[in-house]
């Protein structure tokens, strides 16, 4: 279960590595596509705990680096809100 991060560019043009802990948040995105700010945070949202879920599996116990990620995403996202065009781009995986 290789874990890895993803870059994120925010609306506002900011780039952010956010983490994941395992390599099927691959499945839940695609690089240089535009995703609306509600779906980016949901599809996140849903591989996040998804790959907490493998982690608890494989572990006996989730992954809270993963559970901080899902905050840490939802967090950014309340600042674009208004933003008349909240898109968020996945730039890149990294393992």
């Amino acid at each position: 279960m290789p874990e890895m991060t993803f870059r994120v560019r925010w609306p506002d043009g900011s780039v952010t590595a956010c983490y994941s802990p395992s390599s099927t948040i691959r499945d839940a995105f695609e690089t240089g596509r535009r995703y609306p700010l509600d779906e980016f945070v949901a599809r996140s949202r849903a591989a996040l705990e998804h790959a907490s879920t493998r982690v608890a599996e494989k572990y006996g116990f989730g992954c809270g680096q993963a559970l901080a990620q899902i905050r840490a995403i939802e967090q950014r996202a309340t600042q674009y809100r208004d933003h008349p065009a909240a898109d968020v781009v996945v730039e890149s995986f990294d393992s």
